[in-house]
């Protein structure tokens, strides 16, 4: 029957059994349990070590390698004025006839693949090869009813003001035909106003189209104020978020997943009212609210 060798003097028994020498003086093998605390059944005497502080010490309230974002445009007037309007557009009750719809635009690039992918398979994920080809850029169009749980979306080669002007023309021709007012909410991009219609459609026209119109503008730097920046962050997530190769396949995915969106009524539940304005910006600026 096979036993393990003596030991020499100076060596330790392994937990397989075997003899192994012990480093000249030099640190021993960690223990399975973290550092600096005794492991069940640890042999007394062994180096343990010590934390870099006191069990009760905390972390750095202040990491400096940390960094917040966030945008918010100076307090003046003309600031509060756009925030307090477009605030009150949101407290507006649901009404067909005076629909709250919010605007905004996206660039989406396209990528096609080198190598065709390899599909899922029982216990192996889809594959997708690092190499692709880049196949341009192309615009979103979005319009939500963040109350009513409606949005459309459309794809377009540019965001230029003839491709605005279409957009905007063919919602109020179609999709809002029988309202009596329309309220748009939207950014400051220079094709977003008024002048856009004047240049493209001509004066009369576009004072005809727009007579049922009214638009209310987010402050500058203050864009977070637009519902349809959440929207399009949902759409990123659940459909943009991977390699689309043509505009066509681009336009015949967004037109499932506004579909099967509108056919859910998923709407936007806003809690930033006027009075959270003046509690949490109120330093910045004296409220009309106040007056």
């Amino acid at each position: 029957q096979w036993r393990p060798p003596a030991l020499r003097r100076g060596a330790t028994r392994g937990p397989d059994g075997a003899g192994l020498h012990a480093g000249p003086g030099g640190p021993r093998p960690l223990d399975a349990a973290p550092a600096g605390r005794q492991s069940r059944g640890a042999v007394p005497g062994r180096n343990h070590f010590a934390r870099d502080g006191g069990s009760g010490a905390q972390k750095n309230e202040l990491p400096p390698h940390r960094q917040q974002h966030w945008c918010l445009g100076a307090g003046n007037a003309a600031f509060v004025a756009r925030m307090e309007d477009v605030l009150a557009v949101y407290e507006r009750p649901d009404d067909p006839r005076f629909p709250v719809v919010c605007f905004d635009e996206a660039c989406k690039q396209l990528f096609g693949e080198v190598r065709q992918p390899l599909p899922t398979r029982p216990g192996s994920p889809a594959k997708q090869d690092y190499e692709y080809v880049r196949n341009g850029t192309t615009n979103l169009f979005v319009a939500v009813e963040p109350k009513a749980g409606r949005r459309i979306v459309e794809v377009t080669a540019q965001r230029g003001k003839v491709d605005f002007v279409a957009f905007v023309r063919d919602l109020l021709t179609n999709n809002y035909a029988k309202a009596r007012r329309v309220h748009f909410v939207l950014d400051n991009l220079n094709t977003h106003f008024r002048k856009s219609f004047d240049d493209v459609m001509g004066k009369r026209a576009a004072a005809k189209l727009l007579r049922r119109v009214q638009f209310h503008y987010t402050p500058k730097h203050a864009s977070w104020l637009n519902m349809a920046e959440i929207e399009i962050g949902i759409l990123s997530r659940q459909c943009l978020d991977r390699r689309i190769a043509s505009r066509e396949l681009l336009q015949t995915e967004v037109d499932a997943w506004q579909e099967a969106r509108n056919a859910d009524e998923r709407t936007i539940e806003w809690k930033f009212t006027r009075q959270d304005a003046d509690h949490k910006l109120g330093r910045h600026y004296v409220s009309t609210l106040a007056c």
